[in-house]
């Protein structure tokens, strides 16, 4: 399970399947190369969007200033850019949560 960590100037990019209308909130797995991650709010003008950054922050151990929608705001398909962490401790971070999976 091997996601495609991007680093730029600006933080690292993290490829996202966005998983909006589940029943419960978090990371859920990988899917197609991407972090797969479910939020109970319906896609309705960027409010899934504004959940996923939550649940990604508080799941990573971010603040939510550190992780911002970079790329996708009406597809499944998403890229969020995250700031103010290292390469490798995130790589960590995700691994943990993948342990699971």
């Amino acid at each position: 399970m091997s996601l495609d960590l991007t680093k730029t100037d600006n933080g690292i990019l993290l490829p996202v399947h966005a998983q909006p209308g589940a029943k419960r909130e978090g990371i859920v797995g990988v899917h197609d190369g991407r972090l797969k991650v479910a939020v109970t709010t319906a896609p309705e003008q960027g409010k899934a969007n504004q959940q996923l950054e939550k649940v990604l922050a508080k799941a990573l151990g971010l603040r939510r200033a550190q992780v911002t929608l970079f790329k996708g705001p009406t597809n499944a398909r998403k890229v969020f850019c995250i700031s103010g962490v290292e390469l490798s401790v995130l790589r960590e971070r995700i691994d943990e949560i993948l342990v699971g999976f």
